[in-house]
């Protein structure tokens, strides 16, 4: 399965972004190969409006089927909803803390946004 956790780091111990919409990378993880790969996001970082919903047409590129990320907003919700991609919100400080958190079960699917748009 392929994962797409939002992050500012470069590497699986790397700090989680509680920002969808506005992280500024997504960590792409594969769960069977254990392998990832990086997606800028910078674009977004300082956009006006409609970062969440560029966020999710990045995700959805990579072919993921997850997201984990700290919070998602409406629009960018309804974009992975679309595409079929389940959101997972977390607290989890890292990247592989978020990543072994959803493998043991631990994380529940959000079933809405859970933050307004525009969320800092």
């Amino acid at each position: 399965m392929i994962i797409a956790i939002t992050t500012s780091g470069n590497e699986l111990s790397a700090p989680l972004d509680r920002r969808f919409g506005r992280a500024p990378k997504f960590l792409v993880y594969n769960s069977e190969t254990k392998e990832f790969s990086l997606k800028d996001n910078t674009q977004n970082l300082n956009a006006p409006q409609g970062a969440g919903i560029q966020a999710a047409q990045n995700v959805a590129e990579t072919g993921a089927k997850v997201v984990i990320t700290g919070h998602c907003g409406p629009k960018a919700f309804r974009v992975l909803s679309s595409a079929n991609i389940a959101i997972y919100n977390t607290e989890a400080t890292t990247v592989q803390e978020a990543i072994s958190l959803l493998e043991e079960g631990k994380l529940v699917e959000a079933v809405q946004a859970d933050v307004e748009g525009h969320w800092v």
